[in-house]
């Protein structure tokens, strides 16, 4: 469920106490360490919340467990799950390919048949992409095509939302279509979605853009520019089943420009209508409709694109928790093992995988790549186990660097991380990933203690209500720093609501 964020506040200042300078230097046992994690898990907002940890030495020895055999909704940790059956299966060097096609016989810069555009899942491409190609097919002196604009996307099935994902967040671009050709409006790569953009006006009125530019959507503008100082009250939602977009509210005269994510309806109508477009800028004519089909045997390949290598997507879809970078490796990982870019053929590769991992497929159940399901059920154990084994892949270094650093400003260091443990003993020696839903957040990955140990970590919280559990995990993670050094650590203060959205999906980090 989408809410907004309620009490944003100092984490830090609101749940640790370091006590620096008089304070001497002691090394702490692992008893006083559970005892410290028994009381920081005791504490009195988490009555009736299912909270599960798990922390273990990297030759697999077990420092702390609490519940940590139950299996509980994952949220975005999920996420570790397919990042590294993704790299297992389809490899770091693996990319996307965007193709166009002739179809037909060709008189000069006539194309007597259809043009073909034909996508493999690649989250990466953006408008300016899509202009290249256009580009490029004008150069190779196509002129004028006889007949349709033909869209194909069956690399992958056509099924477009997840098992059990919310209705409600349909519209935003965490939620949004899965489909096999996609565009994205930025380098964040939020594959299937436009940004609306409200700036304030001259004549009473909100000036509203979308990037990028296109007549794929209808824009339905009532928003008022309001006196310099008032309150922001825009809001952007989308009709189910079509690409209107209704902006409402008051922006203030002098504020600065607000910007909403949203997800298209159809994102293989989105890709073909910024292809056509940028067709059309580049001198070729479109005769024919926009259709969709598979490309015939014998069409003809004009041009096409690679994507950046699956080791370098890592870094944004890690760091920045993108839910559809998951749901695309799924069903690319199907097409690569069993020829069906599904859900379920994907998810069937990628657990086939896990015992090399030590993990039993048989003891977890996922439902999609990204945890935004449900249905998703995995316990920390396994997720621990997970971290600990995946250090032996050659390809190991490149996915620890993607996965968010507590405390990192840079928003692709830090990630959904970044404001979080800054100036503590966790700043930058966690590298972790989140998880968020309503009722449920998440926190697994390594922690190197003052000891210069490093160990693996997960802690999962399910069935909580009105309390911030970040500032939980952050009191946790920060305790486990600070393991062979003399700091304190107070009782985390939960009484703030956190997020019931990865603050990434909000652009809030």
């Amino acid at each position: 469920m989408r809410f907004r964020l309620v009490g944003l506040f100092s984490l830090l200042g609101a749940v640790l106490l370091v006590f620096g300078g008089a304070v001497p230097v002691v090394a702490q046992d692992r008893g006083a360490l559970a005892a410290d994690l028994d009381a920081i898990l005791s504490a009195p907002g988490l009555v009736d919340a299912d909270v599960a940890l798990v922390v273990r030495t990297l030759d697999g020895e077990t420092v702390y467990s609490r519940d940590s055999n139950r299996r509980q909704q994952p949220a975005s940790n999920t996420k570790l799950v397919t990042s590294v059956a993704a790299l297992d299966i389809l490899g770091p060097d693996y990319t996307f390919e965007t193709t166009v096609h002739a179809g037909g016989r060709r008189h000069g810069p006539v194309l007597d048949g259809d043009l073909y555009l034909r996508g493999t899942g690649d989250p990466t491409m953006l408008a300016a992409d899509y202009d290249t190609l256009a580009r490029q097919v004008a150069a190779a002196g196509v002129k004028f095509v006889r007949g349709d604009l033909v869209a194909d996307d069956t690399w992958f099935d056509d099924v477009r939302l997840g098992a059990s994902w919310a209705w409600d967040d349909e519209p935003f671009s965490y939620s949004a279509q899965v489909s096999a050709l996609t565009a994205s409006p930025d380098t964040d790569y939020d594959a299937g979605s436009i940004i609306v953009r409200a700036a304030p006006g001259q004549d009473g009125k909100a000036v509203v853009t979308t990037e990028p530019p296109t007549d794929y959507v209808t824009i339905v503008n009532t928003a008022v520019t309001g006196p310099a100082g008032s309150a922001n009250t825009l809001d952007v939602s989308r009709e189910h089943g079509a690409n209107t977009f209704t902006v409402t509210g008051s922006i203030p005269a002098g504020g600065a420009v607000t910007s909403r994510w949203m997800a298209v309806w159809e994102p293989t109508g989105y890709a073909a209508a910024l292809f056509r477009a940028a067709l059309s800028r580049h001198g070729v004519r479109v005769l024919g409709r926009t259709t969709s089909g598979a490309v015939p045997a014998g069409a003809r390949v004009v041009t096409s694109r690679q994507s950046i290598p699956l080791r370098e997507l890592q870094v944004p879809f890690l760091k920045l928790s993108n839910n559809l970078h998951a749901e695309i490796l799924v069903k690319a990982m199907g097409r690569a093992v069993s020829g069906r870019g599904t859900w379920s053929a994907g998810l069937a590769a990628a657990a086939s995988r896990l015992p090399s991992y030590g993990l039993d497929p048989a003891r977890l159940s996922l439902r999609d790549g990204s945890g935004l399901s449900r249905m998703d059920q995995i316990a920390p154990d396994q997720l621990a186990t997970l971290l600990g084994a995946v250090r032996d892949r050659p390809w190991f270094p490149e996915w620890f660097a993607a996965l968010p650093v507590a405390g990192k400003a840079d928003r692709l260091v830090g990630g959904t991380l970044r404001s979080r443990m800054r100036g503590t003993a966790a700043e930058g020696v966690v590298h972790a990933k989140t998880g968020t839903l309503t009722g449920v957040s998440s926190l697994s990955g390594y922690v190197t203690n003052k000891r210069g140990e490093q160990w693996v970590f997960s802690m999962v919280t399910n069935n909580s209500i009105g309390v911030n559990l970040k500032a939980l995990e952050d009191v946790v993670a920060v305790r486990l720093a600070q393991e062979g050094g003399g700091a304190r650590i107070a009782t985390p203060d939960l009484a703030a609501e956190m997020s019931e959205l990865e603050c990434s999906w909000e652009k809030a980090c």
